[in-house]
């Protein structure tokens, strides 16, 4: 049996909050998620989502527990190494888009892979093949001021995909938008992850979107129920 894609082990975080004092966001979470496998993390604001999240993308350190990527430890890995991990293997997507204004939507998928050492005219026909997948190939030209909150997310979702990366982390990625254009850029999203064979890991509060996933995962208060 292969390795899972993402093996979080006994993750436990704590934050000091001045006088409040120590708080513990995260109590001993374990969580695997396989090959092709698409879950979604359901939990109430405060529960350590996104602080689950950040975990798993190697944005932050465990005080605790380790974080496994395709098999290979993570934990303690030096900043140039997660740096690579999070560029080559991982894919991010907000709540908000974070697209860069001054570049057009072509190049906002473009500049991702220019980083990661690809050559441009390369860079550009991917960028092209992902946008078309999700229907905005005549607005590749477009900066993300000209383009409605779906398109803008849908860009997103894009240069999330750029890299080829094996797994997906998104934060309420449709949380921004009214419900029919969720549906819309939903299923946009879910068509790029089995069209690519991603895994993904999807925090959401919208219990219908959760249900259209292979697996729920729920959080409560630091742990995973």
């Amino acid at each position: 049996m292969s390795d899972p894609v993402l093996a979080l082990e006994s993750l436990r975080k704590v934050y000091n909050r001045g006088a409040v004092g120590e708080v513990e966001v995260l109590r001993g979470v374990n969580l695997r998620i396989n090959r092709g496998e698409v879950v979604a993390l359901v939990a109430p604001s405060g529960a350590g989502k996104s602080t689950l999240l950040h975990m798993a993308g190697l944005l932050d350190a465990p005080d605790s527990g380790g974080v496994r990527l395709n098999g290979r430890d993570m934990t303690g890995l030096g900043d140039r190494p997660r740096t690579r991990a999070r560029r080559d293997e991982i894919g991010f997507i907000y709540q908000f888009h974070h697209l860069l204004p001054e570049f057009t939507a072509l190049e906002n998928i473009v500049v991702p892979q220019l980083a990661a050492g690809k050559d441009r005219s390369a860079a550009e026909k991917r960028a092209m093949t992902l946008l078309e997948s999700v229907g905005l190939d005549q607005r590749a030209g477009h900066r993300p001021a000209a383009l409605s909150g779906g398109e803008q997310q849908r860009v997103a979702f894009c240069r999330a995909l750029a890299n080829a990366p094996h797994l997906l982390l998104a934060d309420e990625p449709t949380g921004n938008l009214d419900p029919e254009t969720s549906d819309q850029v939903f299923a946009a999203l879910m068509g790029l992850v089995r069209e690519t064979g991603l895994s993904a890991l999807i925090a959401t509060h919208n219990l219908e979107l959760a249900s259209r996933m292979d697996r729920t995962v729920r959080m409560e208060a630091g742990l995973l129920v």
